[in-house]
C-alpha cells in the first residue's frame, strides 16, 4: 500500500535540463480588496444584478456588483459597475479604490494610480487605497513611493496582515531579506491560516541561507494549502538546498502534478533526478 504520504508524478511530457536555481519570487496574498466578501459565483451575481434593478441610484450596489464582477475575471463589466457607482457618487472612495484595483489587474497601473489617489485624497484614512497604490508603485519599480504607502497602511491599521506581508514583498525584492523575515513573520502571526506568508519568509531563508527554517515553514504551508503550487515549488527548493532530494522530488512533482507547465517546478524535479513513474515520500 502506498504511504499516505508518497507522490508519484504522472506526467509524459519531456523535462528540460536546468541549473539555474529558482529566484526569490513572492507570490500574492489578495489585498483586502475588493471592499465585500461576497464569492464570484454566477449565483451571487445573479443576486447582486436584482438588488441594482430594485436600486438603481445605490451606488453601494453598483459597487458591491463590481467587486464581485472583478474577483470573476469580468473586467470590462466592473468597471461599468465603478463607473456608475461613481457617477451617482462622486465622493465614493471605496468605489476608486475598487476600480484602481481591477485597473491594476489590467496593467494599467497609472490609470489605477490615478483612482488610488482620488480613494485617499477623499478618505485619507482608507487603507485597501494605500495597500494597492503600493502595490502598483511596486511593480512601476518605484520602491521609496511603495514604502511609505505601506508603512501608512501599517499606521493606520497595525493589525493588517496584508500590508506587513506586501512590505515584506518589497524588501524582499530589495534583498533586504531581515526586514522582509520580520514583516512575513508579523503577517504570519495576524493570518496563521493563510500559507503565503510563509512561503515567502522561507524564500527569504533560502537566500540567507538558513535551509532548515525554510524547510519548517514550507512543511507548514502545504499543510495548510495543500493546492498551493508556488508552496510545493518552494518546498521542493527548500529540501534540494538541504540535501534530501528525495522529498524535494516527492515536492517538485506534487507541483507539477498541480500544474505541470510549471517551469520552475519542472526545471527543479530534472535538477533532483526525479523520474516519471516513480514513487517519493514527502514527508
Amino acid at each position: 500500500m502506498k504511504h499516505p504520504h508518497a507522490y508519484t508524478l504522472r506526467l509524459g511530457a519531456n523535462l528540460t535540463a536546468a541549473v539555474a536555481l529558482a529566484g526569490c519570487t513572492g507570490i500574492g496574498m489578495p489585498v483586502s480588496e475588493p471592499d465585500t466578501n461576497l464569492a464570484a459565483t454566477s449565483t451571487n451575481i445573479a443576486s447582486l444584478t436584482e438588488v441594482v434593478q430594485h436600486n438603481p441610484n445605490d451606488p453601494q450596489a453598483y459597487n458591491v456588483r463590481g467587486a464581485v464582477l472583478g474577483r470573476a475575471g469580468r473586467n470590462q463589466d466592473a468597471l461599468a459597475d465603478f463607473n456608475k457607482a461613481i457617477s451617482i457618487n462622486p465622493n465614493f472612495s471605496q468605489a476608486y479604490a475598487n476600480r484602481g484595483l481591477v485597473l491594476r489587474q489590467m496593467r494599467k497601473l497609472d490609470a489605477a494610480v490615478a483612482d488610488y489617489n482620488k480613494a485617499v485624497e477623499l478618505d485619507p484614512s482608507y487603507v485597501p487605497a494605500y495597500l494597492g497604490r503600493g502595490m502598483v508603485y511596486r511593480q512601476q519599480g518605484n520602491g521609496a513611493l511603495a514604502l511609505q504607502d505601506f508603512n501608512k497602511a501599517i499606521e493606520l491599521k497595525p493589525d493588517d496582515a496584508q500590508a506587513y506581508y506586501n512590505r515584506g514583498l518589497l524588501y524582499q525584492g530589495q534583498r533586504q531579506h531581515q526586514y522582509a523575515i520580520d514583516d512575513f513573520s508579523a503577517a504570519m502571526t495576524l493570518a496563521p491560516q493563510q500559507a503565503e506568508a510563509r512561503v515567502a519568509r522561507a524564500q527569504s531563508y533560502l537566500a540567507t541561507n538558513n535551509q532548515q527554517a525554510a524547510v519548517s515553514d514550507v512543511d507548514e504551508a502545504v499543510q495548510l494549502e495543500p493546492q498551493n503550487l508556488q508552496a510545493w515549488t518552494t518546498r521542493g527548493l527548500a529540501y534540494e538546498r538541504a540535501g534530501d532530494k528525495e522529498k524535494a522530488a516527492g515536492s517538485y512533482a506534487k507541483a507539477l502534478n498541480i500544474n505541470k507547465e510549471y517551469e520552475p517546478a519542472r526545471k527543479g524535479f530534472t535538477r533532483v533526478g526525479g523520474k516519471y513513474g516513480r514513487t517519493y515520500e514527502t514527508f
